[in-house]
């Protein structure tokens, strides 16, 4: 199965889920709007969120998918991969119930040490407590739910991982409307966020569930057994340390960025997550593809002995992250203030929260770019097992974020808070190519700059049609909702038009990727 194939199938379902989020957020934006219960269940769904991504979908897939594909590639097969599989998972149950047990008994501390300015505003401290241990749960279910995606993955079977989420984005809906319905005329904010906390716990077992069902179809089965230490779990728990700070360093920077954010204004953090869901379209629906694509691909590869098909798939890779973030970076940044005032002003949203989450989209995507590339070099590293590597890019990355944030927050708020995740981001991309061409790993070749520097003339004549556009229908963007939608449509219709014909009149697109997109669309 192609890499085209593999991340057309995964980023298909994942923008379906995206869509899903965004209803999820515009909705939340309009009932909750930027104030003390939104804060609070902001930072309630950032903490078992943040750790899914750090070590379930971070950490843990990426140790895990080269060891089991190994395994089912190798001489034992079928026997030695399930066996390795079932052993992963009796030590793995326990671990996590262990650890979210632990992390609910120590939730105060925990909400005190990111958020400990929620005191200074009565009731949002313990409110974010309460909240944060009804919604810990979650964590468990989806690092099984993450389990069970990489299994499949391994064996190139890539839909039910990436149709999962949409079920958390359809209980969190769902929980949102329930959560309105019950608060009434009432105005307690507390009820609706508590409704939506219930729901995260919620979409976690119904996740499992689907995940457990989308296994067995497959003609896996899997039981869990006494929990044992086997030479190959230790292996797995070896390699899982480093993973766990070299692939989660924009998670890592997640936290950091909720602490600062929790010592400015109320709301502050609120926005903060707004404006990063509108980062995460593409980077989850791009950077999340082609990472989950590549690893076992790559590792294939590297086992084999195959060093430049090793590097035609990295390269390959590359030139389409650059090819769809560059103009998405580009237009999210230049539309940011339709798609604010479109999307999520109205209700207790206002327009000063609005153009506050603009200023922070823009600086935020600047680092787009970087945050998708990074998904394409780090399985470089972890395909290789060679995971301590990027631990020193992620802690030199973090630190100067860290270092970053206590000269621009005081000045520049949150948005010079999302200005330094950016920054870092981009240190994180450079520092990690830097260590694979020097490794002989991954080289950055002339025909690729050749290609890329063809994107980025495409990306500014469509940066220059859209900074011309979107000032004439200003008023639009809070005018009814057929009118809102006319607008942006008119936007990402011209925006889409100008990049893909001028990317096509210089050559800024591969001849081959077009004719494989026609096959795939002929099907």
């Amino acid at each position: 199965m192609s890499l085209l194939r593999n991340v057309g199938t995964i980023g298909g379902l994942t923008a379906v889920s995206r869509v899903f989020g965004f209803v999820r957020d515009m909705l939340l934006a309009r009932v909750l709007g930027a104030g003390l219960a939104a804060d609070a269940f902001q930072l309630a769904f950032t903490l078992p969120n943040t750790f899914r991504r750090l070590f379930a979908e971070g950490a843990f897939s990426v140790a895990f998918v080269p060891m089991y594909s190994r395994a089912l590639h190798g001489e034992g097969g079928e026997d030695a991969a399930r066996k390795f599989a079932g052993d992963v998972l009796s030590v793995f149950v326990w671990v996590l119930l262990g650890f979210s047990a632990l992390a609910m008994l120590a939730m105060p501390a925990i909400v005190w040490l990111l958020a400990s300015e929620f005191q200074s505003i009565p009731g949002k401290f313990e409110l974010s407590v309460t909240l944060s241990r009804i919604t810990f749960p979650y964590l468990g279910l989806v690092s099984l739910v993450a389990m069970l995606s990489g299994l499949l993955n391994a064996r190139s079977r890539f839909a039910p991982g990436a149709l999962a989420p949409i079920f958390l984005n359809v209980v969190l809906i769902s929980g949102i409307l329930t959560g309105y319905w019950l608060r009434g005329h009432s105005g307690d904010d507390t009820i609706v966020a508590t409704s939506i906390a219930v729901a995260v716990a919620l979409a976690g077992a119904v996740q499992l569930a689907y995940m457990a069902w989308a296994t067995r179809r497959a003609g896996v089965r899997l039981k869990v057994t006494t929990p044992r230490l086997t030479p190959e779990v230790r292996k797995l728990g070896a390699l899982i340390l480093p993973a766990t700070f070299g692939a989660g360093i924009y998670q890592i920077s997640q936290f950091v960025d909720t602490f600062f954010a929790t010592s400015l204004p109320q709301g502050s953090l609120t926005l903060l997550k707004l404006a990063d869901r509108l980062n995460q379209m593409p980077l989850g629906i791009v950077g999340i593809a082609l990472g989950t694509a590549i690893l076992p691909m790559l590792s294939r590869h590297i086992h084999t002995g195959e060093a430049a098909q090793a590097q035609r798939l990295q390269s390959q890779a590359f030139e389409m992250a650059t090819l769809l973030t560059l103009p998405a970076a580009a237009a999210l940044a230049i539309c940011a203030p339709a798609f604010t005032a479109a999307f999520f002003v109205g209700g207790k949203f206002t327009l000063a929260d609005g153009a506050i989450m603009a200023q922070i989209v823009v600086a935020l995507v600047a680092g787009l770019p970087a945050y998708v590339v990074v998904k394409i070099l780090n399985p470089g590293f972890f395909a290789r097992e060679a995971t301590r590597t990027p631990v020193w890019t992620a802690l030199a990355s973090l630190l100067f974020n860290i270092a970053v944030n206590l000269v621009v927050v005081r000045r520049f708020g949150i948005v010079g808070l999302a200005a330094a995740t950016a920054a870092s981001a981009s240190l994180n991309c450079l520092l990690l190519y830097a260590i694979l061409h020097a490794r002989g790993w991954f080289r950055f070749t002339l025909p690729l700059a050749g290609k890329i520097a063809r994107q980025l003339i495409a990306t500014g004549a469509m940066a220059a049609a859209l900074w011309q556009a979107v000032p004439l229908m200003a008023t639009r963007y809070h005018a009814s909702v057929v009118e809102r939608v006319w607008s942006l449509g008119v936007l990402v219709g011209l925006g889409i038009a100008v990049f893909f014909a001028v990317a096509l009149a210089i050559g800024a697109l591969d001849k081959n990727l077009l004719a494989q997109l026609k096959r795939r669309r002929a099907r």
